[in-house]
């Protein structure tokens, strides 16, 4: 996904197809993704999102804007966001700040820490998110950026104590795919931030956002689970983003191919982790969809509302954890026919249609669970 540095460049390139999957050999632990907030090491698949639903829907809010937390919230009603995105100021640099801003970075009394506070008084909370496309690409993503493994560990412990949160969320795409060294200085800082969390007592969970084609996640989005599992870490959730699939020639049904994402990355998470059931692995799924029309420059990957609207139906079935959309500011019509804006989607749409949407379907859970 992309931040202010790229203006509208591709999220990514036609993505190479996934692979066949070879069978996992390290174990490791796994933390069952709980929207309620419980400890990673002790939360139930079934634990329910803050007002009884089975979902949570946690839009991502570009940190670019000047825009309010609170003003955004109150206006769609989406009431958890998901910050994008944390990366550093320059390459080589180990601290990281909002959209990679000098003058943005974090610490106590900095951007957010009241936005926060005041969105957290009306029930809300926010996800920081590390990475994304433009400092993937650039060499600004912190895993990469920085050499330190500990100096890493020790900047997403910064953000978790000067926002008091409970969730990472690591946007992992572009050049950062393939840094073997980014990606397993990466998964080391996190086991480390997570002994760290534990020790402490503090309840901490990790997200990882990643590309995705119907086929399933391409090999190298795998491997960055695979690098995950094999340093100890515990995986909360695996947010798949369905769209930019640069592979059609005709109109897509990006509701259906959502869809078929969802279950090739199912499969592939049975095999990441045979001891977890079907039921506790579509918990530890998330989507991330993107209202209106994507990066391909044909015009054939459009998401819809009824297509959003197809997967929330499917999901009340196949129970993922987490829906986001790319991202809260595009959620309007002013710009019928423009490819992959920032701050519209394309389409004729009122405004907030499909947070609107998706906060109408996320009730009670169907299971009753």
């Amino acid at each position: 996904m992309k931040s202010l540095r790229l203006p509208f460049a591709s999220r990514r390139p036609a993505r190479l197809l996934a692979g066949s999957v070879a069978a996992l050999l390290a174990s490791s632990a796994i933390a069952a993704w709980s929207i309620a907030g419980a400890s990673a090491a002790s939360s139930h698949p079934q634990a329910p999102a803050p007002g009884g639903s089975w979902l949570e829907y946690a839009p991502y809010f570009e940190t670019w804007t000047s825009d309010k937390l609170p003003v955004i919230a109150a206006e769609s009603g989406a009431r958890d966001l998901t910050l994008a995105f944390l990366q550093t100021p320059r390459r080589g640099s180990c601290t990281v700040a909002w959209n990679g801003e000098r003058s943005q970075e974090v610490k106590p009394g900095g951007r957010y820490v009241s936005q926060i506070a005041a969105l957290r008084k009306m029930g809300g909370d926010v996800i920081p998110s590390f990475g994304g496309y433009s400092a993937d690409q650039g060499g600004t993503e912190i895993a990469d950026s920085c050499k330190s493994v500990s100096k890493i560990a020790k900047a997403y412990e910064t953000v978790v104590t000067t926002y008091d949160v409970t969730r990472l969320d690591m946007d992992v795409e572009a050049r950062s795919l393939n840094n073997k060294a980014g990606i397993a200085r990466r998964s080391e800082a996190i086991a480390q931030l997570q002994q760290w969390a534990a020790a402490n007592h503090r309840q901490l969970q990790i997200v990882f956002t990643l590309g995705v084609e119907p086929q399933g996640l391409p090999g190298n989005c795998l491997n960055i689970l695979k690098s995950a599992v094999a340093h100890g870490v515990k995986i909360a959730a695996v947010n798949i983003m369905a769209f930019d699939y640069y592979n059609s020639n005709s109109d897509s049904d990006m509701g259906t191919e959502a869809i078929e994402s969802l279950n090739a990355t199912h499969a592939q998470l049975a095999k990441l982790f045979p001891d977890l059931s079907s039921f506790q692995l579509w918990r530890m799924l998330g989507i991330t969809l993107l209202p209106g029309i994507d990066d391909f420059p044909k015009k054939t990957e459009v998401t819809y509302p009824s297509e959003v609207q197809d997967v929330l139906y499917y999901a009340r079935d196949h129970p993922i954890s987490l829906i986001t959309i790319w991202a809260i500011q595009r959620d309007n019509g002013r710009c019928p026919g423009t490819i992959d804006s920032n701050s519209c989607s394309g389409i004729t749409q009122p405004r907030w249609d499909f947070s609107k949407l998706i906060e109408s379907m996320i009730g009670p859970s169907p299971a009753g669970g």
